[in-house]
């Protein structure tokens, strides 16, 4: 079947639960270990049914923001997903308390119940009514984002469409685009505030009812964080600063010499050569070619996963009015099927969709045999070194992509990554910060983020730009007001993206088969777990970090960036 014949139906609240609640019966009144095992099977069958549903909706919706029909089935799950919730609480109970759980951990693996403890420490029916606001205010952010309909030379764009003209040659095209961007979320600059605000203090309420001390303890347990903490991210965020700061200080000098300008402005950062950036050579049709054929050579199993994208219209790809902005790749179970959103907008970004989200989808596809929902996907920050690592693997294949412009997009790609930890690493501390001090006004937020942002970025300055000088350059994160506290994820997945990037210059097949074995794995280990079977080192290690970054240091060094 191809995406479109997928066929959706809203759940019937009212029946799900009875249907759930009789199957939770029996298995807690199960007389066997089979009869428990078989009530298990049916439970997880029930969810993965309300799942597929509520991600057919999610995707449909983002496809066409303007959907009406869609709209209201997203407004559906936002309003019952606290109730899928409750009922996946009273499951996660039940296995704590199996009469046989023993067999049960030898079939079905111990991190299962490892997690369903966490999850029953993240909920309570006291904070029903919360999650459903929480749910709605996340909503409402991506819905103004998706809003955006700005006059740009000569046609009504979104926030994706302005992004090719923010990284033109033509320096006043690229200030006169991001004033642009700015404009946009300048005219809603209080309404931003105000949505995170709300946020703040709603997730602060659930946690304190759930009894934490503050919403950042809730918001590892949510993550599914078993075996690292906010201390072991400190010491990260501090080896960060120490290495990899002055490493993109230095090559935002570098970037102001290529550029030949007296001074660097926030709006040259897009731009990495005076001849423009590396831009892929075709359209939308000409790229997909170019990963299919790409992924025919790869692997038999990304060929595989890469033909049935095709086959089955797995992709959006294309950025068009109403669409919701950003991209994404997610898995729509009773289907077996990844699925990727995107918006290409004629820059690198739309290679790295296909092979970063591509990275994801296949993970996904080669774990789709998990018969527990749980291990379907890793934790975040796992599933992220797929999606980066993939990046990386296909190197031997991106001249397909740039042609010539090959060169510059291996040097790009490598500064980006180590731009791309920084950048993480500062929203994770303002997201820290933030939620230690939830009574902060609007204002002391902004000028925290300033504040941080000179921290990890002491080369930015924004010119004439006063909305973003005072601090509002994280309204347009949707991560900061949808998934609190994951983009550190996307930080230690880079670490462990560099290291398949080293081995593979020296051994591509070995980095591959560990690669392979690592999206085997899916959820069905923990993130320190993942790493070992994936023979990479950890992150929060002293030294770790100290051991790649020397190794893309030396690469960007040895590469004659002048000549792009």
């Amino acid at each position: 079947m191809k995406f479109e014949d997928f066929k959706y139906e809203r759940p019937d609240m009212d029946r799900f639960k009875q249907e759930f609640t009789q199957a939770l019966e029996t298995f807690k009144n199960a007389s066997s270990a089979t009869e428990q095992e078989k009530a298990m099977d049916e439970i997880n069958r029930l969810r993965f049914d309300f799942r597929t549903m509520q991600t057919l909706a999610s995707i449909r919706n983002s496809i066409d923001t303007k959907d009406e029909f869609y709209d209201k089935e997203k407004q559906f799950f936002n309003q019952n997903s606290p109730v899928f919730s409750q009922l996946n609480n009273q499951f996660y109970q039940a296995l704590s308390d199996a009469t046989y759980k023993t067999h049960l951990i030898e079939t079905k693996g111990k991190l299962l119940f490892d997690k369903a403890e966490q999850s029953l420490r993240t909920f309570a029916d006291s904070i029903m009514e919360d999650l459903g606001e929480e749910n709605r205010l996340s909503n409402e952010h991506q819905k103004l984002l998706a809003s955006a309909e700005i006059e740009f030379e000569g046609e009504t764009r979104n926030l994706s469409q302005l992004a090719p003209f923010a990284q033109s040659p033509d320096r006043k095209m690229r200030q006169k685009a991001s004033k642009a961007a700015s404009g946009f979320f300048e005219s809603h600059e209080d309404t931003f505030d105000q949505l995170y605000d709300d946020l703040v203090k709603v997730r602060t309420r659930i946690a304190k009812k759930l009894g934490y001390d503050s919403f950042t303890e809730l918001a590892y347990e949510r993550l599914g964080r078993l075996d690292y903490g906010p201390k072991d991210v400190k010491r990260w965020r501090d080896q960060v600063a120490k290495l990899i700061v002055p490493i993109n200080t230095e090559l935002s000098k570098r970037k102001q010499k290529r550029l030949e300008l007296d001074e660097l402005w926030h709006y040259d950062l897009s731009l990495d050569y005076k001849s423009g950036n590396a831009t892929p050579k075709g359209d939308k049709d000409t790229l997909v070619d170019a990963a299919k054929a790409m992924y025919d050579e790869m692997s038999e199993e990304t060929k595989e996963f890469f033909g049935v994208m095709l086959e089955r219209n797995l992709m959006d790809l294309e950025s068009k009015r109403g669409k919701a902005g950003g991209g994404y790749c997610t898995f729509i179970p009773n289907y077996d099927s990844p699925f990727i959103f995107a918006n290409f907008n004629g820059t690198k970004h739309d290679v790295d969709v296909l092979t970063h989200e591509a990275g994801h989808a296949f993970q996904m596809y080669m774990s789709r045999h998990h018969e527990v929902p749980e291990y379907l996907m890793a934790t975040m920050e796992a599933s992220e070194i797929h999606s980066m690592s993939m990046e990386f693997f296909a190197w031997p294949w991106v001249h397909n992509f740039f042609k010539e412009d090959t060169d510059k997009y291996k040097f790009s790609h490598l500064s980006q990554a180590l731009m791309l930890i920084t950048y993480g690493t500062s929203i994770d501390e303002f997201q820290h910060e933030v939620y230690a001090k939830p009574e902060m006004t609007k204002e002391e937020r902004k000028n925290l983020w300033r504040d941080i942002e000179q921290k990890y970025f002491p080369y930015r300055k924004y010119d004439d730009d006063a909305y973003l000088e005072r601090g509002g350059g994280w309204h347009r994160i949707m991560h900061i007001f949808a998934v609190p506290f994951y983009m550190i994820d996307y930080t230690l997945a880079q670490s462990c993206a560099f290291q398949f990037w080293h081995k593979a210059q020296n051994d591509y097949d070995t980095a591959w088969v560990d690669y392979l074995r690592l999206c085997k794995a899916g959820g069905s280990r923990t993130f320190l777990e993942l790493l070992e079977l994936a023979n990479l080192e950890n992150p929060f290690k002293e030294g770790t970090l100290e051991t790649v970054i020397p190794l893309i240091k030396d690469y960007l060094d040895n590469t004659d960036d002048s000549s792009f």
